[in-house]
């Protein structure tokens, strides 16, 4: 099991026991092992978690999740569709649900923890060319099928106006379009979205270094794309911090919260900017030291490596070597492969 597949099971996880948690009024930390999930669950993340990290993907699109309606009888009684677990993911992380006249359950608290621990878009872009579709039943009967559909795809203009030479190679970034109830046809927005990101800050000169890294850290966690502290001067010539985040829009709630309950600040600055971007993938590259997970990007033709930080790191560890050594020794590795 490879760190990010690690990383994202205990995303998921964490997600579930919050959204545990909050529907037993605990914290998440107090939640009981049957309550996050029993052994199948935790096959469920796990082999989920190695098989998305396996893909490659670094964007996934959700358009809605279809939701049954009624009631369903737990350990705990008998609770409302969508169950609280369900209601509480999706109120924190956005997702997107469409409530159906189907009688059941149709969406999990484990499937929703996965759904939102990989969202990244909600709209699927203008025009889309799939390469693998993958479908998955479930074991109970409705009138309808209760189809989970996966479609691993290329997008089309969409990508190429993330990419800064519209004539460079067309190796545009796969994306996950991930919907339940596929049986069930609608007229969903098909729109792309424009590549946007959101940018939130804030100037901070009251609190403690300790506090400050704290937050860094539960920032990252709950799915900021990049977040730094800068130095600057304040009113007054107080010495201060800038916190900036780099986030999705369907995150900004969870980063401000983040934010105004870990920090002093009183306000945050909201601004949308667009970017450029160039394609890439991940592999995994078999150096003399032992397997690297590396990024590959496209510029111009021309492909750009970068070991992954965590995977090149556990090398050198694990070899007692330097981290520039096995740098080294996997772009070498990459450009020469031995057959």
């Amino acid at each position: 099991m490879t760190p990010s597949a690690r990383k994202l099971a205990g995303r998921v996880f964490e997600i579930l026991a919050e959204a545990e948690g909050k529907a037993h009024g605990k914290d998440m930390h107090e939640v009981h092992f049957h309550e996050v999930g029993a052994l199948d669950s935790i096959a469920d993340i796990v082999a989920a978690a190695v098989c998305f990290d396996n893909l490659g993907i670094e964007r996934v699109v959700i358009p809605k999740l279809c939701e049954g309606s009624g009631t369903i009888r737990c350990a705990h009684g008998i609770l409302p569709i969508p169950v609280p677990a369900v209601m509480n993911v999706a109120s924190v992380y956005g997702l997107p649900i469409a409530v159906t006249d189907r009688k059941g359950e149709l969406i999990t608290p484990t499937g929703a923890a996965f759904a939102a621990a990989v969202m990244t878009d909600t709209k699927l872009p203008e025009t889309f060319v799939p390469q693998k579709v993958g479908l998955g039943a479930g074991k109970r009967a409705y009138e309808i099928p209760s189809i989970l559909r996966a479609v691993v795809f290329e997008s089309g203009s969409d990508e190429k106006n993330c990419q800064h030479d519209h004539n460079a190679s067309s190796e545009a970034s796969r994306i996950r379009n991930v919907f339940q109830g596929s049986a069930q046809s609608d007229e969903s927005d098909t729109h792309g979205a424009a590549n946007i990101i959101w940018k939130l800050e804030t100037n901070i000169d009251d609190s403690t270094g300790e506090q400050l890294g704290f937050v860094m850290e539960l920032l990252m966690n709950a799915g900021a794309r990049d977040a730094f502290y800068t130095p600057v001067y304040m009113k007054k010539n107080r010495p201060a911090w800038l916190l900036t985040v780099i986030c999705d829009h369907d995150r900004i709630p969870v980063m401000e919260d983040v934010i105004f309950k870990n920090t002093t600040t009183i306000g945050i600055r909201r601004q949308v900017m667009e970017r450029t971007c160039l394609p890439r993938r991940k592999e995994v590259v078999s150096t003399e030291y032992g397997d690297v997970e590396v990024k590959i990007c496209t510029y111009g033709g021309e492909e750009k490596i970068y070991p992954e930080y965590e995977s090149a790191a556990a090398v050198a560890r694990e070899k007692g070597i330097s981290l520039g050594e096995v740098y080294k020794k996997t772009e070498l590795a990459y450009k020469n492969p031995v057959m």
